[in-house]
């Protein structure tokens, strides 16, 4: 789900939807980052990244945890993560 179209959910007074939209930002940000890793080590990327590629990784995988930690909690209080 694009950035852009969490708002609404940000926004909501109700607490699921609040979460939904934190996961749906998560992941697509961790989605982004895992593409970009890709791309910097088979050498197509198109710019030249300021932290080495192993911060990146690093930064991947405690994103995979949190959705992951995310993913465990929706499944508990029984929120819908399905777009």
């Amino acid at each position: 789900m694009p950035l852009k179209n969490t708002v609404d959910l940000m926004l909501s007074d109700d607490y699921k939807d609040r979460f939904r939209a934190e996961y749906y930002q998560t992941k697509e940000r961790y989605q982004r980052l895992h593409l970009m890793i890709i791309k910097y080590e088979i050498g197509t990327l198109d710019f030249q990244p300021d932290c080495p590629l192993d911060l990146l990784k690093r930064q991947a995988k405690a994103m995979g945890e949190y959705l992951y930690v995310l993913e465990m909690r929706a499944q508990l209080e029984e929120i819908d993560l399905e777009q």
